[in-house]
């Protein structure tokens, strides 16, 4: 291709700003990122925020490179045939190519009275709406946590550290990614805390009140806040727009991450379906795919044939309270391992890894092409066993 490019990126979570400050790398490509929020929102603080240890919010200019023309609306439409955007304050926004990043947020709960009675913290505002009814509350009260992943497992921890009388509902195995002897010591670290964990069947919730969480053995367990952390869901911007998307709603793609419906549209992040095998939900997987996606545009733009995916996981860091935390290895199919950094040493490993993904951004937009981890080897080769386990093949790139 030759002349001027005009790429658009849709969302501005770890994803979007990754491939958004990647694409700076050439002169004749403007970059246009549209966001909803005039901020970046740090999700894997958003506990912090719950708890009143962070406010889990960085200034853009920290970590979007000056190049980069942010636009803050909300999409509500593509026109693939098109080439446009249509924006919820009136207008549209046309590209060359598009890069969807739209992320994830809180799945809409099925339960009974979740909706209406529990608090989600998937994304910062209702983080923002929970952290004022924690604080009206009496530190006698009682706080229940639903739902026992990374999320779950660290707001307990932040509200137990401070005083709060918190139950974890686990609705199964705390913890399912942890190794057993990784489960063990987060297991320890909530007991020494004073979190009841309840977990083992019949512990999924059935049902939430004003006042209580009601579980599938009969259980009742009182609960003057309940806090909603099971699940993640993508918004449906894909399938309002006629594009091909997985069950969940993620946007169907090549493992070049292209759509299986239009070669000028590229997904990254949480809300990609590559070869309908997506990633785990992390900032760990989004801001690789983040480059990955960056790198399929830039790659068409000048003529050449794009890569294909190549992932690879080392770990799950989970903090436990300020004081404490683990980090669980795994190996590159993204299965733990036995070994893990825990208590302490945790915590500020942790803390080094929240700091460190805002600086590997905001290095992106100073010197864009220098983030190299979506190249580590050993994803590819995962990928393709994976499909042949379902018994198809990769879609072609």
């Amino acid at each position: 291709m030759t002349g001027h490019t005009e790429v658009v990126v849709i969302g501005g979570g770890y994803a979007g700003v990754m491939a958004a400050n990647r694409l700076t790398r050439r002169d004749d490509v403007t970059v246009t990122l549209i966001n909803p929020r005039p901020d970046f929102v740090h999700r894997i603080r958003l506990h912090q925020l719950v708890a009143g240890s962070d406010d889990a919010v960085v200034d853009y200019r920290e970590v979007l490179a000056d190049g980069v023309r942010l636009v803050v609306d909300t999409v509500t439409r593509i026109d693939a045939a098109g080439r446009g955007v249509a924006l919820a304050t009136g207008g549209t926004v046309g590209y060359d190519y598009l890069v969807y990043a739209v992320g994830s947020g809180s799945a809409d709960p099925s339960v009974p009275g979740a909706a209406e009675f529990a608090y989600p913290i998937a994304g910062l505002e209702e983080a923002q709406r929970l952290r004022p009814v924690l604080d009206a509350a009496p530190a006698s009260a009682a706080v229940t946590v639903v739902g026992a992943g990374p999320t779950g497992i660290e707001t307990a921890a932040e509200l137990a550290e401070q005083g709060r009388a918190v139950t974890l509902v686990c609705g199964g195995v705390l913890g399912p990614y942890l190794h057993p002897r990784g489960r063990r010591s987060v297991a320890g670290r909530l007991a020494a805390l004073g979190v009841t964990v309840l977990e083992g069947a019949g512990t999924e919730v059935t049902a939430v009140t004003r006042d209580a969480v009601r579980l599938g053995d009969g259980r009742e367990v009182p609960s003057h806040v309940t806090i909603w952390t099971a699940g993640f869901g993508v918004p449906d911007l894909a399938a309002r727009s006629a594009l091909s998307t997985d069950a969940l709603g993620r946007l169907l793609t090549d493992e070049t991450l292209t759509s299986v419906d239009d070669v000028r549209i590229v997904a990254a992040g949480d809300s990609a379906a590559p070869s309908n095998l997506p990633l785990r939900m992390s900032c760990q997987a989004a801001m690789p795919l983040g480059a990955r996606a960056a790198d399929t545009v830039l790659s068409r733009i000048a003529g050449e044939r794009p890569a294909t995916l190549n992932q690879s996981f080392a770990a799950q860091c989970l903090s436990l309270g300020r004081g404490a935390g683990i980090f669980q290895f795994a190996n590159r199919s993204d299965v733990a391992v036995w070994f893990n950094i825990d208590g302490r040493l945790g915590a500020k490993v942790k803390e080094t890894v929240c700091t460190g993904v805002v600086k590997h951004l905001a290095d992106e937009a100073r010197e864009p092409g220098g983030y190299s981890l979506h190249r580590i080897p050993g994803g590819a080769a995962r990928r393709r066993r994976l499909e042949a386990e379902r018994g198809g093949v990769l879609a072609a790139s």
